[in-house]
């Protein structure tokens, strides 16, 4: 009895140790800081749980985005609850950390996010798709699209990994040589400039790679450059790309290609969507409603749900009812089921939403099948599917051609083409045999219908205009003209020609978009050499710069004199075998500061040198300026020596106007030409319109005729008409030349009946040819390379005007010479100073009055010779002989002797060396000898006197 109830009480604690038991619970960390994720997860759970004695328990922590030290602690404490596994976190930095943790514990961590490295002895399973085959997905998309090149826009260097098989293919292209282009988005929000570089390289095929958040950015800033039209293809490998607004690109004409794991329109994504919004409603208290919208499920939140439903399906088919108990953070312990629950899930097999998830022997997902998108008019349509065993498979049957919208009203039609002969835009062709219809013509105007036939499929025939005018309003008879009256009446469907779109024309009938925009100039002989000017030489200068060098030379030379006053250095000892003169003399006269300057522009220099501070420092900015000038004047006139100048008899519209050399001057009769110098209002446009009716024999009927009018040799003539023509003409007779800039500004275009309704489908026809560059290409080939074109593209090479040089090229280097100038002042000043402060100090006289005397006899200009004041009361030479002569006399001084003893102080100009007087003036050096002979006789006339006895 005992040993039954013994039994029965451990039968009751059994069944109340799996009450207590209870839900089997499965851990998750979320760091990205909303609801989804978390949402996800729960449903998950609830689907799994279903049907089952012991329902599994979601337990969720939240944690910071990237802290790694949140992450440990969550870890930690869902560790405490005895958990079957633990799914996230989703930042990588924290999701490795967790793993680590979970690694060592063999703690099975679910991951739904791209890790590029995963062993397979860790305790992860990852449902992302393995990069290797993803990157194959797009790999086997560009070969299905026969790309030859291409350009790989990527986000950031954690894309490069999904790149592998795909930059891999310009390696094993051995046969075709691939070109792939590889550009990264730079940080931030604008792309632009990356993008025009790519546009300007001509490539017309990309490959997309970054972030759902930043893609509907890149398009459309794509298109905002250019960058979507017909010519332009691209393969998004986001997966979630399905997700995006793509109203804006579904008439850009753009192949835009992307892949999707699962079709929103699937049951199963409807309940699970459906589930998510009211469990991210319940999480978020009712304030988010909606959270994801029509088809915006992420693959990511998809493969939480697999996740779950895959892991939780392992433990019921193992049977596991304990999950890792008494297994912490803290203990070296770890969990006996967690690598055999590891190596269960890698074994199964499970068709989720994200599709068939299989592993593969390393334990990654590299099974793999997805659906092909492309992006049509009327959302995005599945076109083929991928596997990793069959590759891609078309599903579409029959690709149909992207139309024009409106074409469709031109297909199969035959419409009637009106042109002129007129170079190049209509001719005959040149043919030995005898040519019928359409055959018969050719030009530029010609082969454009010929490609806008093609592409709105339209059959046509040429007409042509027989007198070649093109159209104008006649006021007398209230009718138009030429081409515009058979528009008008409908006896013609097109007119293609250099036919101008006029506001009075557009009035009349329909234009497309132009398909050459120009203006009017003038036709006229090319200017003739100009023969050699007599003065030449003075060219290299503006008559500006000229003057202000001469400005230059005077100001300078000027400073020179005033700075040879105001430098005490400058004023020498005249006599250097006198040590205590009477003057002293200055070599800065105005004849020689001008001498000296002279000598410098003309590099030859001269025997005056500075001595003093001041007047070295304003010859050296002045030997400086004119080692610039003299360069610059050399270097320009070897250009105006070289360069073969030409007369030009008109250089503008204006130059014709005044007609200074008699020229006559005309337009095309009737044509656009005319009619705007007579709408005009313009003043100088209305006196030529003037001209022109009052000599209706300058009209010229037709182009040609006003070509061999300007090349005429009895006749000075100018013919005013477009751009386009002209440049067509001067690239076959090398004798005219265009001059002057344009008029105006207009373009060419297809005339047709007023409202037509194939209008639209032509214009848009011709701004897809401009697009492409076919039109540009047309033009070169009918303006240069046919019918003699190019004859005269090298006619003016090496001709040209030198230009001479003006004050804003050399204007620095005057700058330079005034700042110079400016501090030399600064510095004769301060030598003055100083010396007069140094001269009063000595003498013991007032610096004032030192100062005043000093200052009156240097703006006295006096002349080049300057009185000692102050001398000394002995000394030599002069002195000596005044001396002996007072013994020898009456012993009375004169005044002027008196006051020069009574004043004499050591004199500073007399202590100072004659170092200089090697550039003394000759004068000086004659004087001195004189002076010294003069010395000389008198003492031996003095001592022979005193040996004579009186009588």
């Amino acid at each position: 009895m005992y040993a039954r109830l013994k039994w029965l009480q451990c039968f009751v604690i059994m069944n109340c140790l799996l009450f207590i038991q209870g839900q089997r619970t499965i851990g998750a960390i979320f760091d990205d800081g909303s609801f989804l994720f978390e949402a996800a997860f729960n449903v998950a759970i609830t689907v799994a749980s279903e049907n089952e004695e012991r329902p599994f328990e979601a337990n969720v922590v939240r944690t910071s985005p990237g802290d790694i030290m949140e992450a440990e602690n969550a870890m930690c404490t869902l560790l405490e609850s005895n958990i079957f596994g633990v799914f996230g976190p989703k930042t990588k930095i924290t999701l490795h950390h967790v793993q680590s943790i979970a690694d060592f514990l063999e703690i099975p961590q679910l991951i739904a996010e791209p890790v590029e490295t995963l062993n397979r002895n860790w305790s992860a399973v990852n449902l992302y798709p393995n990069h290797i085959a993803y990157s194959q997905i797009f790999a086997d998309i560009i070969g299905m699209k026969s790309w030859k090149e291409f350009t790989i826009i990527y986000e950031g260097s954690e894309h490069l990994p999904f790149l592998d098989n795909i930059i891999s293919m310009q390696e094993l292209d051995s046969e075709e040589k691939m070109l792939i282009t590889v550009v990264q988005l730079p940080d931030g929000d604008d792309f632009r400039s990356q993008l025009k570089t790519i546009k300007a390289s001509g490539s017309v095929n990309y490959l997309i790679s970054c972030g759902i958040d930043k893609l509907p950015l890149v398009l459309e800033q794509t298109q905002q450059v250019g960058l979507m039209s017909d010519d332009h293809s691209y393969i998004i490998m986001d997966p979630d790309f399905q997700t995006i607004d793509i109203d804006p690109y579904k008439h850009g004409g753009s192949n835009i290609t992307g892949i999707r794991f699962f079709d929103p329109e699937l049951e199963d994504i409807k309940t699970f969507m459906t589930s998510l919004n009211e469990k991210v409603k319940e999480l978020s208290e009712g304030q988010i409603e909606n959270a994801i919208e029509e088809n915006g499920l992420t693959l990511s939140l998809a493969l939480v749900h697999d996740s779950v439903i895959l892991y939780t399906s392992a433990i019921k088919a193992m049977g596991l009812e304990e999950g890792a108990e008494n297994i912490t953070c803290d203990s070296d312990e770890s969990w006996t089921f967690g690598s055999t629950l590891i190596n269960h899930v890698r074994t199964m097999e499970l068709d989720g939403l994200t599709g068939m998830i299989k592993f593969d022997e390393e334990g990654i997902r590299s099974e793999l099948e997805v659906d092909i998108l492309e992006v049509m008019a009327h959302g995005f349509e599945k076109v083929g599917s991928w596997t990793t065993e069959d590759g891609y498979t078309e599903s579409r049957k029959i690709i149909p051609p992207v139309e024009q919208e409106g074409s469709d009203s031109m297909k199969g039609k035959h419409f009637i083409v009106i042109t002129a002969l007129s170079a190049p835009y209509g001719m005959l062709k040149e043919s030995s045999k005898r040519l019928e219809g359409n055959d018969r013509y050719e030009g530029f105007g010609i082969e454009i219908i010929e490609e806008l036939a093609k592409m709105n499929e339209f059959n046509y025939t040429f007409d042509i205009q027989a007198d070649g005018v093109y159209g104008s309003y006649d006021s007398k008879t209230g009718k138009w003209t030429g081409m515009m009256e058979k528009i008008m009446d409908g006896r013609v469907d097109f007119a293609i020609t250099d036919l101008t779109i006029t506001a009075a024309r557009q009035k009349a009938v329909d234009f497309t978009s132009p398909f050459m925009n120009l203006g009017i100039t003038i036709l006229y002989k090319k200017p003739t050499k100009q023969p050699p000017d007599l003065f030449s030489f003075i060219s290299p200068f503006s008559y500006q710069v000229w003057g202000w060098l001469a400005g230059a030379y005077v100001g300078v030379s000027a400073l020179l004199f005033l700075l040879g006053r105001f430098a005490p250095e400058e004023w020498q000892n005249p006599y250097p075998c006198i040590e205590d003169p009477e003057t002293l003399d200055n070599q800065w006269t105005f004849a020689n500061s001008f001498w000296f300057t002279l000598g410098s522009v003309l590099t030859q220099g001269s025997e005056i040198a500075p001595i003093a501070v001041s007047t070295r420092m304003a010859g050296s900015m002045w030997w400086f300026f004119t080692l610039i000038m003299v360069s610059s004047y050399t270097a320009n006139l070897a250009a105006f020596l070289t360069v073969e100048s030409k007369f030009y008899a008109i250089k503008s519209v204006s130059d014709l106007a005044s007609n200074p050399y008699g020229i006559q001057y005309g337009a095309k009769k009737g044509g656009a030409t005319f009619s705007f110098f007579k709408e005009s209002d313009n003043i100088l446009y209305q006196k030529m319109y003037e001209y022109m009716e009052a000599h209706p024999e300058m009209m010229p009927p037709t182009n040609d005729i006003g070509l061999e009018r300007v090349k005429s040799e009895t006749e000075n003539y100018a013919f005013l008409m477009e751009s386009s023509s002209i440049e067509y003409l001067v690239e076959r007779n090398c004798d005219v030349a265009q001059v002057g800039g344009l008029l105006d500004s207009k373009g060419y275009g297809i005339a047709m009946k007023k409202n037509s309704p194939y209008r639209q489908p032509m214009s848009e026809s011709i701004l897809q040819l401009q697009e492409q560059g076919k039109i540009s290409r047309m033009k070169d080939k009918w303006w240069k390379e046919k019918r003699g074109g190019g004859v005269c593209a090298d006619d003016d090479e090496g001709s040209g005007d030198a230009q001479p040089l003006v004050l804003a090229n050399v204007g620095g280097v005057f700058i330079v010479l005034a700042a110079g100038s400016g501090m030399a002042v600064i510095c004769a000043f301060i030598e003055m100073m100083i010396d007069v402060w140094l001269t009063a100090r000595r003498v013991k006289v007032p610096f004032k009055e030192e100062l005043v005397a000093e200052l009156k006899f240097i703006f006295s200009f006096s002349g080049d010779v300057k009185p000692v004041r102050h001398r000394e009361s002995t000394g030599s030479g002069s002195k000596e002989s005044k001396k002996e002569d007072g013994k020898e006399g009456d012993d009375v001084e004169s005044p002027r002797e008196s006051e020069n003893r009574d004043d004499a102080a050591p004199s500073r100009h007399s202590e100072r060396s004659s170092h200089s007087h090697h550039i003394s003036h000759s004068r000086r050096q004659s004087n001195a000898i004189q002076m010294a002979r003069t010395r000389k006789y008198s003492r031996q006339y003095s001592n022979k006197s005193q040996l004579i006895p009186e009588s």
